[in-house]
């Protein structure tokens, strides 16, 4: 260092910045907000020295000195910045430096040492430290600036890690929104389907909802409107997988009564917990027949809009995929009109609270909302995002879940 030493003995846990008339004080370093340093070094006279050179400078700067790894590891909490001896009595060299960064990964690292090897600087900044300096070629100014500097860099590696962490999350969730909500397989223009989904308030951290769209025959279409439970990318990863396979079973033709069975089968081999389970609404929409058979796994039912009316399709409502292996009761539908839709949706849609009440909007609340004057003129395509609109209203906020939806609709639709 470039000052010479004035006595021995440890500074204390914190340096009191000197008035501006006293010796040494540099008005041209800015004081900045104040930060806390630990000086992991075991020689009493090299860590008075560090303290009076940052007194000198009014750094703003609080010290606290640990004379090994093993007390550093005690004092590291809420530092902003580690000023490390790479010769400890029980770390030496890059082992020591390694050390502290696993302990105090959310702050900065500074090397400060005897050794003048340029090949163990470069290397030591290579394994995560912020800088490397040798003793006796800085002084107060130089010191305070780096370890200023060395907190900062580190402010910006960790900001453009999470920036960069939020951006691979934003693409993995767009890839897995494109297996959980794809384009509907068919050609018929009997039917129309509109489908609409919207993420929760959980980040906009894509969920589990799924659904799906098949033409087998020219007069059979097949929909999936699914849930897994939870948040997140296994999750959603889960729900692709359960949305491929049945689309997969849907096209090889497995027998109606085996698909949903099969399907259980998949959630419970691929889960990744024993208490993940999902809820699936299936409908088959026989187009010549005029008819459809709906099956209800722990879901709620599809609403029936035909006649100026709706309805809930009182289909039974089976259990839950993954709880206890049982195939879901067929309810088939007859449609009395040329003029209908069905509404299928997960559960986040009516999941929301009436104003400040602890009531759910749930199934008929849903169907109230159909119901109002005001729905009858919302054209088909738009009605899923208005009754989001709605039911975000009544919530006095956004919904907390996934809302995914299905809207098929034949002639008029009402």
């Amino acid at each position: 260092m470039t000052r010479p030493y004035r006595g021995a003995g440890l500074t204390g846990p914190s340096v009191v910045p000197r008035a501006p008339g006293d010796l040494g004080y540099h008005p041209q370093v800015p004081p900045g907000e104040r930060l806390r340093v630990l000086l992991v070094e075991d020689d009493e006279g090299d860590a008075f020295l560090v303290g009076e050179l940052l007194a000198e400078t009014n750094s703003m700067i609080d010290l606290v000195v640990a004379t090994s790894l093993s007390e550093a590891r005690q004092r590291v909490t809420g530092v902003d910045c580690v000023l490390l001896d790479l010769g400890l009595p029980d770390a030496q060299g890059l082992d020591g430096l390694r050390r502290v960064l696993e302990m105090a990964s959310g702050a900065a690292v500074c090397v400060l040492t005897g050794r003048t090897d340029e090949h163990l600087g470069i290397v030591a900044v290579a394994e995560g430290a912020q800088d490397y300096l040798v003793k006796g070629q800085v002084d107060g100014v130089l010191l305070t600036r780096a370890l200023r500097y060395a907190v900062e860099r580190k402010r910006a590696d960790e900001n453009a890690r999470r920036l960069r962490e939020v951006e691979l999350r934003q693409a993995e969730s767009a890839r897995l929104e494109r297996g959980l909500l794809p384009q509907p397989l068919m050609s018929t223009d009997q039917v129309t389907v509109n489908t609409f989904y919207r993420p929760g308030r959980h980040a906009a951290l894509i969920g589990g909802d799924f659904y799906d769209v098949v033409q087998t025959r020219p007069d059979r279409v097949d929909l999936i409107v699914g849930d897994v439970c939870g948040h997140g990318v296994d999750e959603a990863a889960l729900g692709v997988e359960l949305r491929v396979a049945w689309r997969a079973l849907v096209l090889a033709g497995v027998p109606d009564d085996e698909v949903l069975p099969a399907l259980e089968q998949v959630l419970m081999s691929e889960r990744r917990l024993q208490e993940i389970f999902a809820t699936v609404a299936t409908v088959r929409l026989d187009l010549d027949a005029n008819r459809a058979t709906v099956r209800l796994a722990g879901h709620p039912p599809p609403l029936l809009l035909a006649g100026g009316g709706v309805e809930p399709v009182p289909a039974p409502g089976g259990l839950l995929l993954g709880v206890r292996p049982r195939p879901p009761v067929a309810y088939d539908l007859e449609f009395d009109t040329d003029d209908w839709s069905l509404l299928m949706y997960t559960d986040g849609l009516i999941e929301g609270r009436v104003g400040d009440s602890d009531e759910r909007l749930d199934v008929p609340g849903l169907s109230d909302l159909l119901d109002e004057p005001d729905s009858r003129a919302v054209p088909l395509p738009e009605l899923p995002a208005w009754l989001v609109g709605r039911a975000e209203q009544i919530n006095g906020g956004p919904l907390a879940d996934d809302v995914a939806m299905l809207l098929v609709s034949r002639g008029g639709g009402r």
